[in-house]
């Protein structure tokens, strides 16, 4: 199935974090299956991109697997398909308990790190901070470079393209930046789970 081509907003983004821990010895069938897994999801419309995380040590069997898709329809399409159901069928014997899922959306999604464990979102007035740090000079910057050609279109228009290329820049460029940047103030080291 082909990817839709539409950006998605990070308003409807969904992320799908999973954690599976996986019985000692099993771990090459598993990541074998995972990778089968993370192919077929990304042939389906609305895939926008999987890690996995593996066990941060020996004692630890945890692997974690994120999946983005742009929007709740087309994971629920991902979710509630065969191929999916095929895969799942025999990865869980190889677990040491049941998958445990957790599906975030929204700004959240643009506050997780690599390789930390992102389930527990920063307070929210921290993450509107952080965000608003990033939007002003960002505006700001946009009407000072073409505020002129930009008053010569009309108000709906020029709203239009403004926060079309606000989002996309807060999205793919700021936010993953400003997110590191302020790592030690949104997830202070004693709620850090590092993977």
């Amino acid at each position: 199935m082909p990817e839709t081509e539409s950006i998605p907003s990070a308003e409807t983004a969904v992320t799908v974090v999973i954690s599976r821990r996986v019985i000692k010895g099993q771990e090459d069938q598993f990541e074998q299956l995972s990778s089968e897994m993370t192919y077929r999801a990304s042939r389906y419309p609305g895939y926008l991109g999987a890690d996995l995380f593996r066990p941060a040590s020996p004692n630890d069997p945890e692997y974690r697997i994120i999946f983005k898709f742009a929007d709740e329809p087309s994971l629920a399409a991902w979710q509630a398909s065969t191929e999916r159901a095929e895969i799942l069928e025999q990865i869980e014997p190889l677990l040491v308990t049941p998958s445990k899922v957790e599906t975030m959306s929204g700004i959240v999604n643009w506050f997780t790190l690599p390789g930390h464990n992102p389930v527990k979102p920063p307070p929210k007035a921290r993450m509107t901070f952080v965000s608003w740090l990033a939007l002003y000079p960002t505006v700001t910057l946009i009407f000072f470079l073409f505020g002129d050609l930009l008053a010569q279109i009309p108000l709906l228009l020029r709203t239009l393209i403004v926060t079309a290329v606000v989002m996309v820049a807060m999205s793919y460029l700021l936010m993953p930046r400003f997110t590191r940047w302020f790592a030690f103030w949104l997830f202070p080291k004693h709620e850090q789970n590092e993977r």
